[in-house]
């Protein structure tokens, strides 16, 4: 199951996910798009199905968990991958409209936080399973409503990981640098951020921008039974850019 999968990271999450034989839940706020990426699914042999959700909303959360269930008998995996950022306007702590502050916590963290709680029965009724939080570099730099969603979402990860080990499930964050998805190269192209790709990929170690399939590698990692022995990590996919251990 893959919140904001519609498109961006998402969209390469899902396919990345049905490349190795997944069953691929796509729950956006864009049923639209969702349909889109079920459809290039079913294209090449996978298995998938769209539902228009808003992460907020704990009813319609706990619906898609349900038709989940029902459609594909039970749930292994969740990506907590929708958010929002307002990439063209993020004014500094103290100037950012209280309105827009709780619309970002909302939805990055009390929306992973609802959906993680959704998804815990059907996990734990099938012997355990693995959760995503998709955090951001971003966390680690301070600055606006964006940032400060991200190092609670990194909070939430140490927590869910504590509270829903005894059931089987393994809660893990990525936290990417700068990524080619859709909304990253919009947001580069803003005359404002000029020059924004060069500064960040300066200050990295590997001297390129940040793919998705780098983060979706990640996630599938992190799910799998080799990484069996790790849980409440946040892993740092950004190229070498935050060099310190936080």
């Amino acid at each position: 199951m893959i919140t904001g999968g519609g498109a961006g990271i998402g969209r390469t999450y899902a396919h990345r996910f049905a490349d190795e034989g997944a069953r691929v839940v796509i729950a956006d706020v864009d049923g639209a798009a969702g349909e889109r990426v079920v459809k290039e699914l079913e294209a090449k042999g996978g298995q998938g199905l769209a539902l228009m959700m808003d992460v907020t909303d704990a009813p319609a959360v706990e619906a898609m968990a349900a038709a989940a269930v029902a459609r594909f008998g039970g749930i292994d995996i969740l990506v907590n991958n929708a958010a929002i950022h307002h990439h063209h306007a993020q004014p500094p702590f103290t100037i950012e409209a209280l309105a827009r502050w709780r619309a970002v916590m909302d939805v990055n963290v009390i929306g992973p936080y609802i959906c993680s709680v959704a998804c815990r029965a059907a996990m734990a009724g099938r012997g355990g399973g693995a959760i995503i939080n998709h955090s951001s570099m971003a966390a680690y730099s301070g600055g606006n409503a964006y940032s400060v969603s991200k190092l609670a979402l990194n909070a939430l990860t140490v927590g869910l990981a504590a509270e829903f080990a005894p059931d089987g499930i393994r809660v893990n964050g990525i936290a990417p640098s700068l990524i080619d998805s859709e909304a990253s190269l919009d947001w580069m192209n803003d005359p404002v951020r000029k020059g924004v790709e060069d500064e960040i990929v300066g200050g990295q170690l590997i001297k390129r921008l940040g793919r998705m399939e780098d983060v979706a590698n990640m996630a599938l990692f992190l799910c799998s039974e080799d990484a069996s022995f790790i849980t409440g990590q946040t892993i740092l996919v950004d190229g070498g850019f935050t060099k310190k251990a936080f």
